[in-house]
């Protein structure tokens, strides 16, 4: 829900919601890409410390000070060479759960956990599945 459409109003966000109010520490590590004919598909971890109030990510919450590592997905589309659409998707539970503003307990929910296990095959799955050690195991 924040961005824009158009030329004017993605520079807009760009130049004073985006790029400049991201925390000095902000950095993406790659997880992977897919390359298609005029779409460009990035899986990355963004990492930060929430030391400003980020307009794109965190809309009028003040900073708290907390360490934040999530999954991102961009979905960039080009016509041409121009950008038609940047569509950037993460899991916004994940990124309250991690600045203390939503409590997990009870929910299917899980905070850095997310990150981790976007980076690390071996742990574990379904973590959030109370079920799952009552399923079967395959033979």
């Amino acid at each position: 829900m924040t961005g824009g459409v158009g030329h004017e109003e993605l520079k807009r966000f760009y130049a004073d919601h985006f790029i400049p109010v991201n925390p000095p520490d902000f950095g993406l590590l790659p997880i992977s890409r897919t390359v298609g004919e005029d779409t460009i598909v990035d899986e990355f971890i963004c990492q930060f410390t929430h030391t400003t109030e980020i307009d794109w990510l965190l809309p009028g919450v003040p900073p708290t000070g907390r360490a934040v590592e999530i999954p991102m997905v961009a979905i960039v589309k080009f016509v041409g060479d121009k950008v038609a659409h940047e569509h950037i998707y993460w899991d916004q539970a994940s990124v309250l759960t991690q600045i203390g503003l939503l409590d997990p307990t009870g929910l299917p929910v899980a905070g850095v956990e997310t990150s981790h296990k976007v980076a690390d095959k071996s742990l574990p799955s379904n973590t959030l599945m109370k079920r799952w050690q009552e399923s079967t195991v395959p033979v």
